[in-house]
């Protein structure tokens, strides 16, 4: 049985989502549609991104202005833009 065989058994989900960037995985995309065992819901190839380049691209921007952090820099998930 095969790793992801043993998680559908141990937790008896019958429907699972994916989203963002590691969606647009052709391998993990492929693995996924060929379950038979639960009903896989994930969103068109094009809405899979990531935010990867844009969070580079605005600290680089942040760094040549001479904006920069220490260590004790911490997330903020709710902030507002």
């Amino acid at each position: 049985m095969k790793i992801y065989g043993k998680a559908i058994e141990l937790t008896g989900i019958k429907t699972i989502a994916l989203a963002g960037g590691v969606s647009a995985n052709s391998y993990i995309r492929k693995a996924f549609l060929n379950l038979q065992e639960i009903k896989v819901y994930m969103p068109d190839l094009k809405l899979c991104t990531d935010n990867a380049a844009m969070i580079g691209s605005a600290g680089y921007y942040n760094y040549i202005a001479g904006k920069i952090d220490d260590l004790s820099l911490n997330a903020i998930p709710n902030l507002q833009l």
